[in-house]
């Protein structure tokens, strides 16, 4: 097998899975999202899975504890019991919230605690254990809510005794008379009370007590800055999310020194309740929290195809590197020899590119397809082809099947988009919240390619435009039915744009997808 191909294969397919240091080494930033994320602003990072949200969160931790600043990342998957107690809905709302926040205060106090043992240096454990201790207790805290029953008894005992003797005697023949007359008694009196209490313990958490303990906990710390990175939130359970949000906003955003990241999946992800009564419910972007960067709107190929290929290349490029190092084998030294090496022409890789919609893990997953199928032999543009069928039926089209609603709203976009209009992509109006449009989102399925889009023909309304998933049009490349452009926009001589204009669609009317048309016919 060629060396570029086992690299291919050899190339880990998620971040978790590879060594800090394999994704320092690997990382390739893209439109300063990296410099922005280092920010000491609280930040929330959009993306879908696959689009490199652990391996930004790991190179910020390893990039902070570089600098000499205290970084714990945590995953959301593998903290308490989230398959247990937070998804019981025969426990309150509001105490799984709390068990929840009392769970992340566990492993903050325990990240803390493994830094200060493994980085003796870099946190005084003499110092910072005293504040850890209080920390350890502000979150710790519980009380017993039930009923209490005071019993009581009392018990008395008397007792008394008493005694006359008489004795005659004679002495030297007198008589002699000798009486005596005894008398005891004893009383003794006992009262017993019992005390008991029926109830279950609830926890609770202090937010006065926790924040002063968090505080004491970042003075000890080098440059007195604590970076706590959250990974996963969106398998929090949907209803808790608002309110874990809120204890966070509570209990740890305010600590000046604190500088907390979220990583989430936005159709997953619900981050306040607005409430006009009692004041909004959770986190408010904008306000409490800013949306650092959405990694959805870089690297997708249709968007800018110079900037996602060059994007791609150095990203191949570093994870090949590092798996042929590991191997013992030469490595390219740019980018260029490597598509030499291992592609039959730069088109190839050009197709692999806009096979993964922007999404980094389906780009080595199907980079990995097409140098199994290669072998020996470079990549070429069927292999990548292939490699992007595969890739989608064994994953994407094995879920959106396993949802019949998704399933058939996804055949009825094929047929009114690409079979109707022999385009790739469809409008749907800004703001438009649709279960089986999220669902095929989060798939992987269709994919954001520009948003808020305007048109003259529609004053005051705006778009966004979403574009069909290679995989589901890749076998009607080469045929009559294939695509011929991106959007239809309804000229007299067919003339397909490639590129999405920025303003004035002449025919928008024409791309626009009417979901009601689609629940009218599964209604009927």
């Amino acid at each position: 097998m060629r060396a570029t191909n086992l690299a291919f294969l050899r190339i880990a397919k998620r971040a978790e899975r590879q060594d800090d240091a394999i994704l320092q080494k690997t990382f390739v930033d893209f439109g300063s999202v990296f410099a922005v994320l280092s920010s000491i602003d609280h930040q929330i990072v959009f993306g879908r899975r696959g689009t490199g949200k652990t391996h930004l969160l790991t190179v910020l931790k390893q990039t902070k504890r570089l600098s000499g600043e205290l970084a714990l990342q945590m995953d959301m998957r593998n903290l308490g019991s989230a398959g247990g107690i937070y998804a019981d809905s025969t426990i309150p709302l509001t105490q799984r919230a709390t068990r929840l926040l009392v769970d992340v205060l566990a492993a903050i106090h325990a990240g803390l605690f493994e830094q200060a043992i493994e980085h003796d240096g870099l946190v005084n454990l003499g110092v910072a254990g005293p504040a850890l201790d209080d920390l350890f207790s502000a979150h710790s805290a519980v009380k017993v809510i039930g009923s209490t029953t005071l019993e009581a008894s009392a018990s008395a005992e008397t007792s008394f005794s008493s005694g006359l003797s008489l004795g005659i005697s004679t002495a030297d023949h007198l008589p002699s008379i000798k009486a005596e007359n005894s008398f005891s008694g004893q009383e003794h009196d006992a009262v017993a009370t019992k005390k008991s209490v029926t109830g279950h313990e609830q926890i609770r958490v202090n937010f006065g007590n926790v924040g002063s303990a968090l505080r004491k906990v970042v003075e000890t710390l080098p440059k007195k800055r604590l970076w706590i990175l959250i990974d996963e939130w969106s398998e929090i359970p949907l209803d808790i999310q608002p309110l874990l949000a809120d204890l966070l906003r509570r209990a740890v955003m305010p600590i000046q020194g604190i500088t907390v990241k979220i990583a989430a999946i936005e159709q997953r992800s619900r981050f306040l309740i607005p409430d006009m009564t009692v004041g909004n419910i959770g986190l408010e972007l904008g306000a409490d929290v800013s949306t650092a960067v959405n990694l959805d709107d870089y690297m997708v190929f249709d968007n800018d195809d110079k900037k996602a290929v060059d994007f791609f290349k150095a990203l191949v490029l570093k994870h090949v590197q590092a798996a042929l190092e590991v191997e013992g084998l030469p490595l390219p030294k740019d980018s260029v020899e490597l598509i030499s090496n291992g592609f039959t022409q730069s088109n190839a890789f050009d197709e692999a590119v806009r096979a993964c919609e922007g999404v980094p893990r389906d780009a080595i997953h199907i980079l990995s397809h097409a140098a199994q199928r290669a072998g020996s032999e470079t990549i070429s543009v069927g292999d990548v082809r292939t490699a992007a069928q595969q890739w989608y039926q064994a994953s994407k089209d094995a879920a959106v099947s396993a949802h019949e609603q998704a399933k058939a709203l996804l055949l009825w976009i094929i047929d009114r988009v690409i079979k109707e209009r022999q385009t790739k992509a469809f409008l749907l109006e800004s703001g438009t919240r649709d279960p089986l449009i999220d669902f095929l989102y989060d798939e992987r399925v269709i994919h954001v390619l520009r948003k808020g889009m305007s048109a003259k023909d529609e004053p005051g309304m705006r778009f966004n435009v979403y574009g069909i998933d290679y995989g589901c049009y890749v076998d009607l490349i080469a045929t009559a039915k294939a695509p011929r452009g991106l959007l239809d926009l309804g000229d007299e001589a067919p003339d397909f744009s490639v590129t999405v204009p920025k303003t004035d669609f002449r025919s928008i009317r024409r791309c626009i997808l009417n979901l009601k048309d689609f629940y009218a016919v599964r209604i009927h």
